[in-house]
């Protein structure tokens, strides 16, 4: 989880990092393609982060669905937009449209798709480890 990667303890009103590091999402570990997009993830001091690209045409339900073999997405996401618009329908019927420089946090349960001719990249610091995962 995001809380492990710091110390317990607090120096000057911030938490501070066990240790220095750094890594490039262009190099990344591992890729998922499905339909219509791929995620690429990179893990950094136990924290797994996501770089989603969705390309238009692409909705969970029909590209990702089929792999996971759940009704709807059950990863919790904490998720930056860098680029393209993402409609996000939740279970209980909330509705999210999401645009480049927006943060959401969802929790689980949803549908989403892209909304648009443009390529939505998003960049998921929480929930990825089993996103796209094929259902055993």
């Amino acid at each position: 989880m995001y809380w492990e990667i710091y110390r317990t303890d607090i120096r000057g009103g911030k938490r501070m990092a066990r240790k220095t590091e750094k890594d490039d999402i262009s190099k990344t570990v591992e890729v998922r393609v499905f339909p219509n997009g791929k995620m690429e993830l990179i893990t950094i001091s136990g924290a797994t982060i996501g770089r989603a690209i969705f390309e238009p045409g692409w909705q969970w339900s029909t590209s990702v669905q089929p792999i996971a073999k759940i009704m709807s997405c059950k990863a919790p996401h904490f998720q930056f937009q860098v680029a393209g618009t993402l409609k996000i329908v939740m279970d209980d019927g909330a509705e999210l449209l999401c645009k480049p420089g927006e943060v959401s946090l969802l929790p689980s349960g949803r549908d989403a798709w892209v909304v648009g001719n443009e390529n939505v990249v998003i960049l998921d610091f929480h929930g990825m480890e089993e996103y796209a995962k094929k259902a055993a």
